[in-house]
């Protein structure tokens, strides 16, 4: 059940250019959430009426961790925020990632969807390897380490493989049972024609712009195989009905 309060600022910290760490004592949103679910921010200008979601990156004694990139003058603003300081959310939303033991896992995170696969790598049963993807910058990388083998990716070559997660797969020449993975749209397209390939059930988390975020303006749909109850043609809503997916089941 999703709860709208007021969450207080336990600490927020810089970790990367235009990356915040950002902590909130929200215990009901806490207490409900689970691996892949996001929360909704309310800026305090009344000019923007909508929120924005930031996924849940880790939920512990009753906080909830946000890290995300400033993106635009929402974010910018919650940038700001400082111990004592208080914010408007929503959460949890959407639905989180399937948390049964599927066999041998890799657990898939880039750029910015780096940050909601932590929790799924802490929680997840079973055996699991991580595979990260940087476009220069790192973060997060040593909070990985405590919960499998991780391998790392940047395209420009400072760190790890040169390229992006794929190039990891194939240099390593890992094998898998299946895939999680949360990130941008050319990375998703890409490991769930590898999924498809290789036969191996394959669940993404999906970015995507949002305006309520509780499914009811239909501002995040995306294409899927089967008709969808609530707007009865071949789409979901990505707040709503995900943000994770299985891959087979939706269109990139």
């Amino acid at each position: 059940m999703k709860t709208v309060c007021m969450a207080s600022v336990v600490s927020q910290n810089r970790i990367g250019t235009g990356i915040f760490d950002l902590w909130l004592h929200a215990p009901e949103i806490a207490e409900a959430a689970t691996c892949g679910q996001f929360v909704a921010l309310y800026s305090r200008d009344h000019s923007r009426l909508l929120p924005r979601p930031i996924s849940l990156c880790e939920v512990k004694d009753g906080q909830i961790r946000l890290v995300y990139r400033v993106a635009g003058a929402g974010t910018e603003e919650f940038s700001g925020l400082a111990k004592g300081d208080t914010v408007r959310v929503m959460g949890p939303l959407g639905n989180g990632f399937p948390m049964e033991n599927r066999g041998r896992a890799l657990i898939i995170g880039g750029g910015i969807g780096i940050p909601p696969m932590l929790m799924l790598a802490e929680r997840l049963p079973g055996e699991k390897q991580i595979l990260l993807g940087y476009r220069d910058e790192r973060f997060l990388q040593d909070e990985f380490q405590a919960y499998g083998q991780v391998h790392v990716a940047t395209e420009d070559g400072s760190f790890g493989t040169t390229g992006n997660v794929m190039d990891i797969i194939r240099e390593k020449k890992l094998e898998a049972d299946v895939l999680y993975a949360c990130g941008p749209k050319p990375m998703l397209r890409a490991i769930k024609e590898y999924a498809a390939e290789k036969n191996i059930l394959a669940f993404i988390s999906m970015e995507e712009r949002m305006a309520c975020g509780v499914g009811a303006c239909l501002g995040c749909v995306c294409q899927t195989n089967s008709i969808d109850g609530h707007s009865n043609v071949k789409n979901k809503r990505i707040c709503k009905d995900g943000p994770v997916f299985e891959a087979g089941g939706v269109e990139l």
